[in-house]
C-alpha cells in the first residue's frame, strides 16, 4: 500500500516536472513570436508612411485636366 501511495507521489512530481518544462517552453516561444509581431509592426508602419508620402506626391504631381475625348 505504501509502495503504491510512493509510486503515485512520483508519477505526479513527474508529471508536474514535465508541465512545468512545457510552460516555459511555451513562455519562451511565445516572447519570440511577440517579437517577430514587433518587428512586422514596425515594418508595416514604416510602409504605411512611405505609400501615405508617395500618394500625397503623385497627388500633387498629376494635373487635372480633362481627358482627350471630351
Amino acid at each position: 500500500m505504501m509502495a503504491d501511495a510512493e509510486d503515485r507521489l512520483i508519477r505526479l512530481e513527474e508529471t508536474v516536472a514535465y508541465q512545468a518544462k512545457t510552460i516555459e517552453e511555451l513562455s519562451d516561444q511565445l516572447a519570440e513570436q511577440w517579437k517577430v509581431v514587433e518587428q512586422v509592426r514596425a515594418k508595416l508602419d514604416r510602409l504605411t508612411e512611405r505609400f501615405l508620402n508617395l500618394e500625397e506626391q503623385t497627388h500633387e504631381a498629376v494635373p487635372i485636366t480633362k481627358p482627350p475625348h471630351y
